[in-house]
């Protein structure tokens, strides 16, 4: 069984988009995103740097449209090979934090053109949310993870990201991460994160208004392929359901942990992540021994991608 998923923000890399621009169609795509957005993705996607493009109004929105270019050309796009089918070869759609977002375009369960809409809202209300209080993250490496999770609640850190595979985000202000990198949990590393803010914590809180003002008028459809959300990793069928989650789980943590244990009750074996791939799979390689994975990371890697989904399909 294969599994398509997602990036989250930090996937993000200077020039990103550039490769993807040669294919047809591709820069049609973003101009159309672009003018919706009053965010021009062609340049955040080719020439701004790596501060410009970590900014988390910029981020979100290009992360997802990574995820949705790569999508299309490895589903839709023909390049020689017949289209009609190939979406039946994936068994569910996941994505970590953001990349939600794409996942329940590619599921179904909005256009393209509405979670882009959905996501610039998204990154834009964060982005001033994080503005309120100094705030961060940090990976936590290794340890227990009953004890570091108790380690960080005594520090008043929030276990934002419950990544699975010996890896927890931790986020809170800068002086409580501070205080972590002081004193770490036993036998764990603690890496500081470049991100803007503490994601998926109440620190976000400030943000649900315009989240839920942003999908106020879409009416999303049940997904057409089984959906797997962060809030517990289960399989929600409901669009209404999903799109209640998407506007929550801003403030609530990700469960990835409990999303790859539900790709093993799947029974799943191949696991693509889309552009900008390299984060989640680095986690199913710890996480689901014995899985296949592919990384997108450009058009080069379509082909052996596109050769998975044909393996997959009935």
């Amino acid at each position: 069984m294969l599994v398509l998923v997602a990036p989250g923000q930090g996937a993000q890399k200077p020039g990103l988009l550039s490769p993807w621009l040669e294919l047809p169609g591709v820069a049609d795509r973003l101009a159309e995103w672009s003018a919706a957005l009053d965010l021009d993705l062609v340049h955040y996607g080719t020439e701004a740097d790596a501060d410009a493009i970590r900014d988390t109004a910029v981020a979100q929105p290009l992360l997802v449209a990574a995820s949705l270019l790569s999508a299309h050309e490895l589903l839709d796009s023909a390049s020689g090979q017949e289209t009609q089918g190939k979406r039946g070869a994936v068994a569910a759609f996941a994505g970590h934090s953001v990349g939600e977002l794409a996942a329940a375009a590619l599921a179904g369960v909005l256009t393209p053109l509405d979670a882009m809409k959905v996501v610039r809202a998204r990154g834009t209300a964060m982005a001033e949310a994080a503005e309120a209080v100094e705030t961060g993250m940090s990976a936590v490496l290794g340890g227990d993870q009953e004890a570091v999770t108790a380690h960080l609640e005594k520090l008043g850190l929030t276990p934002a990201n419950m990544n699975g595979a010996g890896q927890i985000v931790a986020a809170g202000t800068t002086e409580q991460l501070a205080a972590l990198s002081e004193d770490r949990p036993e036998k764990a590393r603690v890496i500081p994160l470049k991100v803007a803010g503490a994601f998926h914590t109440e620190h976000m809180a400030p943000a649900l208004t315009a989240m839920r003002e942003a999908v106020e008028g879409i009416e999303p459809g049940d997904p057409a392929t089984p959906y797997v959300s962060n809030l517990d990793g289960q399989i929600v069928d409901s669009g209404q359901e999903i799109v209640r989650r998407l506007v929550g789980q801003i403030s609530a943590p990700v469960r990835w942990d409990l999303c790859m244990d539900t790709f093993k009750q799947l029974g799943v074996t191949t696991l693509i992540e889309l552009c900008p791939g390299g984060t989640l799979t680095g986690l199913a390689k710890r996480g689901l021994p014995g899985v296949r994975t592919l990384a997108l990371k450009s058009p080069d890697d379509l082909d052996p991608a596109r050769e998975l989904v044909a393996e997959h399909l009935s």
